[in-house]
């Protein structure tokens, strides 16, 4: 098992380039299973959950090679084994997005719960809910998701909202599967984050008819078959995020490359209220910070309003803020593990249900931590860029989920991050 061993403070600068979508890359990974033939996709990351979904993919029946410069070639001439096994489903929640073309195409699909949840009390009652409409027959057995179409998917209007606002993945699924139902198909309260707008246009180039690509309404005219593509990915937001972080954190500068802002206001927004200074520069922007961390406070919500995943990293900065601040979690009331393990590092934080009180500190002090999932990880490395002394971070292989090798980008700008197998 990897661990970090990371020094601070440090000052970072330079340039770094951000990498392609993860979150964008998986669908669209998913969406190749629709078209007998060979698609290339470019910018894909070289990450552990793009190698789960290339060997999930593998299991269906496709070929998934790894070409130069992070381009993704998956042949999906043969598909004859549509099962999501457990096994690998169980490594991924994303896996769930297979089951919207597997069933479109093949008429059948079994794909195993992710991650053990259960119908009805998770977003996965939603991703079932829009392929019943479109004609499904769904039925759990064994831990696994049966879904049956053996004539072919019907069109119809959809709501697909639920508690916690529209879900992407479920979005990610009926779009899919509507490509290849008869007639037309409309998508309302349809998730509207960049991803799944990449999505969608990944799916016209291969020959899908979408409008309202970016809004809350979704409409599919239903084709016959669609064609394999060649497709770049956008940038990935969150990892542009946490990188402009970490310049702030440090009172650093930055030059971040291959970065959309307009995927991304909430983030921005937050950031030059806080103090921090985000100009816009070519492909990209520069981030710095000369003054002292100013107060904020958040709340998560569904695109446009401020991602979840960059909940943990912002948290980490406004430990070093002066003065009280309030971070509201409203799509996932739970997701705080790193609450704990930034208190180590002498934060001063208070959980009072899905809201966390931040009161800022002079500093952060080096401890051995813990990462606990993805964006965690992430936030327990910028803490230990910016406090004093030695941190250990354990469980890095969470943080490989996301961030490509995130200690070589790093590094070169003044980063002291060594990684260690113990």
């Amino acid at each position: 098992m990897d661990i970090f061993r990371v020094e601070g403070p440090v000052r970072l600068s330079g340039s770094v380039t951000v990498s392609g979508s993860k979150n964008a890359s998986l669908p669209i990974m998913a969406a190749t299973i629709l078209a007998p033939g060979k698609s290339s996709l470019a910018a894909i990351p070289n990450l552990s959950d793009i190698s789960v979904c290339g060997e999930l993919l593998g299991e269906l029946g496709c070929k998934v090679t790894r070409e130069s410069q992070g381009r993704l070639c998956i042949d999906a001439t043969t598909v004859d084994n549509p099962v999501g096994e457990y096994e690998i489903v169980r490594r991924m929640r994303a896996s769930i997005c297979i089951l919207g073309p597997l069933l479109a195409r093949c008429g059948r699909a079994e794909v195993s719960m992710p991650g053990g949840c259960a119908i009805g009390d998770r977003p996965v009652n939603l991703h079932v809910r829009g392929l019943q409409a479109l004609g499904a027959e769904i039925h759990l057995k064994n831990g696994y998701i049966i879904a049956e179409a053996p004539n072919g998917l019907t069109g119809r209007d959809i709501f697909m909202g639920g508690p916690f606002g529209s879900t992407v993945l479920g979005t990610a699924n009926v779009l899919m599967a509507a490509t290849l139902a008869k007639g037309r198909t409309v998508i309302e309260s349809a998730a509207c984050e960049p991803e799944i707008a990449d999505l969608a246009n990944c799916l016209n180039a291969m020959g899908a008819r979408i409008t309202g690509i970016g809004s809350h309404r979704l409409i599919i005219e239903g084709v016959e078959q669609l064609r394999p593509v060649r497709y770049k990915v956008i940038p990935d937001r969150i990892e542009a995020g946490t990188f402009m972080v970490a310049a702030a954190i440090t009172a650093g500068e930055l030059r971040i490359e291959n970065c959309r802002l307009d995927d991304m206001m909430a983030a921005v927004d937050t950031l030059r209220n806080i103090g921090v200074t985000v100009e816009t520069d070519g492909n990209g922007c520069v981030v710095s910070r000369t003054g002292p961390i100013k107060t904020a406070d958040i709340t998560t919500q569904p695109y446009p309003g401020f991602p979840t995943d960059l909940q943990a990293q912002f948290m980490a900065l406004l430990s070093l803020a002066d003065g009280n601040s309030v971070v509201i979690e409203k799509i996932f009331p739970d997701r705080s593990m790193h609450v704990a393990e930034l208190n180590r590092m002498a934060a001063n934080l208070r959980k009072e249900g899905p809201a966390v009180i931040v009161a800022g500190v002079k500093k952060l002090i080096a401890a051995p931590v813990m990462a606990s999932d993805l964006r965690a990880s992430a936030a327990l490395v910028l803490a230990a860029l910016a406090a004093e002394g030695e941190t250990t971070i354990n469980r890095v292989y969470h943080i490989d989920r996301g961030y490509e090798r995130i200690e070589e980008k790093l590094n070169p700008l003044g980063a002291k991050i060594t990684r260690e197998n113990i």
